[in-house]
């Protein structure tokens, strides 16, 4: 197991949602968190939570994902990239009026989900190279985060699927590229997961109560803390590598 007490962990996305619990997850074992995101307010109140550091990043500037990355290396050997930051958007190829899908959408959401990913991780991973190596040569771990509509993309999301999608794609031949390095990647799909897009309120969780008798079992959406679970161990587990795993309920979108 690699061991991350003391270690820097460097989570984008981490001021909400999933990116927050992992954030509060690796934090309780010992890591020494820095929470990279454009919300200002919410990242360095967590941040402040956690004992961490804010850095204020888009994840697709280089100059920001560099001095995130810095801040993280300052407070101690960076061994962790948890990739949580990311947008949606749903839109038709073609809408009902005949208009096609507009292609800056499509290249924002290809912008962020996809190019942010690799822009972090090859920034991390650069860092990472020049850490001295634990048992084996191990030298850390990168978690992306896909979606299960890299595989089943429902109605309206091209972009977000084809941007999921290219992270699954890419999980594996980065895996081949930093075994050299001795850095692991994997990757996480998570399916319907209780954040804060949903909203709140009675009707907020009508809705959410309607959309989790789709999942197999148990039929409820996921919790951000059953996410950073799964994400601790694919951090810690020192086996798992190449992989991309499907945390869902057993749940297979139909088309809408």
């Amino acid at each position: 197991m690699m061991e991350i007490s003391g270690a820097a962990a460097l989570v984008t996305g981490g001021a909400s949602g999933l990116g927050a619990a992992t954030a509060r997850l690796l934090a309780s074992r010992g890591a020494k968190v820095v929470i990279a995101d454009r919300n200002a307010e919410l990242g360095t109140a967590i941040a402040d939570e956690i004992g961490g550091r804010f850095a204020n990043t888009d994840v697709a500037d280089p100059e920001q994902v560099q001095a995130a990355v810095e801040a993280a290396s300052a407070m101690g050997p960076l061994r962790v990239l948890m990739n949580c930051a990311g947008i949606g958007s749903a839109a038709r190829t073609v809408d009902r009026k005949g208009n096609p899908f507009d292609l800056q959408t499509f290249e924002f959401v290809i912008r962020v989900n996809l190019i942010g990913s690799f822009n972090c991780l090859r920034l991390a991973a650069a860092a990472m190279s020049k850490t001295e190596p634990l048992a084996e040569g191990e030298r850390g771990a990168i978690v992306n985060t896909a979606s299960v509509a890299a595989f089943d993309g429902q109605i309206g999301q091209a972009a977000y699927s084809a941007s999921k999608g290219g992270v699954v794609g890419m999980t594996l031949p980065i895996a081949r590229d930093l075994a050299a390095i001795g850095v692991r990647v994997n990757t996480i799909a998570p399916g319907l997961i209780d954040t804060p897009i949903y909203g709140e309120g009675e009707a907020s969780e009508a809705f959410k109560a309607n959309l989790g008798k789709s999942v197999l079992f148990p039929q409820r959406l996921g919790t951000s803390e059953e996410f950073a679970s799964l994400a601790l161990e694919v951090v810690t587990n020192s086996y798992m590598n190449g992989e991309t795993i499907r945390i869902d309920g057993g749940i297979r979108m139909p088309p809408k």
